[in-house]
């Protein structure tokens, strides 16, 4: 039976919970892609550094310092015809112990005829005992096209840190010219050193990450598997339905992003956010 006291703990706690949320599309002006309106609240910020010749970049700020459980942040971007978009973040965002409920991130990304958009955010790191739900929602037209890539560390090698349980869960949905392409759950709860451990999961590694090519082909996969000599992790990548994945796994996340940017710096001609290059 709850007592008073757990009452006013649980309320404190949820009244206490970071929330952010950022909206805003792009569209493109005198031949230039330019911002439209935005909305910004919470611990959630975006910024635009010095504008490009034609694209434009924005670089996401999380005020909060950090994800802890019971937070809630959403994002939805919407690139307009013909734009050309690059999105990062400042820092890798860090996930702390959640005690209580989990955190929830909700991204939604959509790309009208002819835009570009690169989403390429910095690493997530997961502390031990982390929860997060992640969920991913893209929206593109036929002929838009996509780079994005996502980067969690499960615990902070370097520091001797380990993330031994928790809850991860990762949702992802892919649509083009309103047809769904690809839909994934990944989802790793309890025990996770234990099963990151496994030879069919990670084999011990404490890093993993996705990229995502659109549109995406065999001479893409050939284009990138010319590297593979220099990969410090494991890298596999594939094309269907009319795009490419790739899929890393490595030890430590220096290694993971060494990786990361060697694929994607053959992947597409968008040059990388000057952030991953520090």
């Amino acid at each position: 039976m709850r007592t008073d006291s757990t009452r006013a703990s649980s309320a404190t706690f949820a009244a206490n919970r970071a929330q952010g949320a950022v909206r805003f599309g792009v569209h493109v002006r005198d031949g230039v892609t330019r911002r439209g309106d935005l909305h910004e609240s919470g611990s959630l910020r975006v910024r635009f550094p010095s504008p490009e010749a034609e694209g434009l970049s924005g670089v996401f700020v999380n005020t909060a310092g950090g994800i802890a459980g019971g937070d809630r942040f959403d994002i939805d971007i919407a690139a307009g015809e013909g734009t050309r978009l690059t999105l990062t973040t400042a820092a890798a965002e860090k996930v702390y112990r959640a005690p209580g409920a989990a955190a929830q991130l909700s991204i939604a990304l959509k790309a009208e005829r002819g835009a570009h958009l690169a989403w390429l955010p910095q690493e997530t790191i997961l502390f031990d005992r982390a929860r997060i739900i992640r969920r991913i929602d893209i929206d593109l037209a036929e002929d838009a096209s996509l780079l994005l890539c996502e980067i969690v560390v499960f615990g902070r090698a370097a520091m001797g840190e380990k993330m031994l349980h928790g809850e991860f869960v990762d949702r992802w949905r892919l649509r083009r010219g309103g047809k769904l392409v690809f839909a994934e759950t990944i989802r790793l709860d309890g025990d996770i050193g234990a099963k990151l451990a496994r030879p069919a999961i990670a084999k011990g590694g404490v890093a993993i990450g996705t990229a995502l090519i659109v549109p995406g082909n065999e001479a893409v996969v050939e284009r990138i598997r010319e590297a593979s000599e220099t990969f410090g992790g494991e890298v596999g990548i594939s094309a269907w339905n009319g795009f490419a994945m790739a899929r890393f796994c490595a030890q430590d996340a220096a290694r993971l992003r060494a990786d990361m940017m060697a694929v994607l710096s053959r992947a597409s001609g968008v040059a990388l956010p000057r952030l991953w290059l520090n």
